[in-house]
C-alpha cells in the first residue's frame, strides 16, 4: 500500500478499509493544527491508487466501505473524484460507500448536480472539520471561511443527499468565549442535517500558531470546567435530531448522546463531573496529552 506522510482517519471509520487518495492538506492555515505540518498536498497518482485497490481486493474483496485518506481528498475536481469512484467500483464490487475528509472550501467548486452524481457513484460520508459555526471563533482559528459559507455549502450536500459529519471544538474561542461559540454554532448546525457531530476539546500542541499566541499572551485558553459548561450549552441549544460523540481522547469526560432524546441525561452527566472533579485534575489530564491519535 502506498501510504506517505501522516495517515489519519476518524475513530468512527475504524472498520472501514483505508486507501490513500491524497496526502497533506490543501490549506494548512488552521491555527490549532499541526497534523500535516511540512507536508505538501499531493494527489495519489492513479497508478498507485489502482495498485492499492488490487492489493485491497486480494485481502478484502467484499469490503463494503472504503475511507480515502488525506486531509481533504474532496478537494479533487469532480472529474477526478468521478474517475476514482468508478475505479473503486471496478475492483470492489460490493463497495457501497466511499468516505473521506472534506473542507467547506472543497464543496464550493462543485455544482449540486455533480454532487448528486458523486453520491450515486458511492461517495457518501464527508467528515467536515467545521470546528465552529461562530464567525469570531472561525476567524480566531484561521479557518478561512464564515458561518454563511458553511450554511451555503452544506445545504448543497443536503440537496444532493450526501451524508456528512461535523466537528465541534470546545475551548476554541478561548477564555470567556465558549458560550457565544456554543450558541451560535448550535444555531447554525440546527439549520443543517449533519448525521452526527463529533466533539473535540482544544489541546495546544507546540508548533501550532495558537500555541505561540498563548505563549505570547495573545490567546487565553478556556479552563476545563468552562469547556464542559460550553458543551452543556451546545447540547442544550441544538435543535436537530443527531448523534453527538464527545468521546475522543481530547475530552476529559467521554460522553455520547442521541439528541434530543438524551439531552438532559448528557447535560446532567457533565454537571456531575463539574461538581465532583477539580479543575486541577482536569488540567493535569490535558497537560498529559501528547497527541490525539
Amino acid at each position: 500500500m502506498h501510504f506517505t506522510g501522516r495517515t489519519w482517519r476518524p475513530p468512527y471509520e475504524a472498520s472501514s478499509v483505508i486507501i490513500q487518495a491524497s496526502s497533506g492538506c490543501t490549506y494548512g492555515k488552521c491555527r490549532f493544527c499541526n497534523l500535516y505540518q511540512g507536508e505538501c498536498f499531493r494527489m495519489s497518482p492513479m497508478e498507485e491508487f489502482e495498485e492499492d485497490l488490487v492489493e485491497i481486493k486480494s485481502c478484502q474483496p467484499y469490503a463494503r466501505r472504503i475511507f480515502w485518506t488525506g486531509a481533504n481528498p474532496f478537494a479533487m475536481s469532480y472529474e477526478n473524484l468521478k474517475l476514482r469512484a468508478l475505479t473503486v467500483r471496478d475492483y470492489l464490487i460490493k463497495c457501497r460507500t466511499m468516505a473521506m475528509f472534506a473542507s467547506i472550501r472543497d464543496i464550493q467548486d462543485k455544482e449540486v448536480w455533480q454532487l448528486k452524481k458523486l453520491r450515486a457513484m458511492g461517495i457518501n460520508g464527508l467528515s467536515i472539520g467545521t470546528e465552529s459555526g461562530d464567525d469570531d471563533t472561525l476567524a480566531l482559528a484561521g479557518k478561512g471561511y464564515t458561518a454563511a459559507d458553511i450554511l451555503e455549502q452544506c445545504r448543497k450536500l443536503d440537496e444532493a443527499g450526501i451524508e456528512y459529519y461535523f466537528v465541534y471544538m470546545t475551548g476554541l474561542a478561548g477564555k470567556g468565549g465558549g458560550n457565544q461559540n456554543a450558541v451560535n454554532s448550535a444555531k447554525l448546525f440546527s439549520q443543517l442535517n449533519p448525521y452526527f457531530i463529533s466533539v473535540d476539546s482544544l489541546t495546544l500542541f507546540p508548533d501550532t500558531e495558537l500555541y505561540y499566541m498563548e505563549q505570547e499572551g495573545r490567546f487565553l485558553p478556556a479552563g476545563e470546567k468552562e469547556r464542559l459548561r460550553e458543551l452543556q450549552v451546545f447540547i442544550r441549544s441544538l435543535q436537530i435530531r443527531t448523534h453527538l460523540f464527545a468521546d475522543s481522547v481530547s475530552n476529559y469526560y467521554p460522553i455520547t448522546a442521541y439528541l434530543p432524546k438524551e439531552r438532559e441525561s448528557a447535560v446532567g452527566q457533565l454537571q456531575h463531573v463539574i461538581d465532583t472533579v477539580s479543575e486541577e485534575k482536569m488540567t493535569e489530564y490535558r497537560q498529559g496529552l501528547k497527541g490525539l491519535g
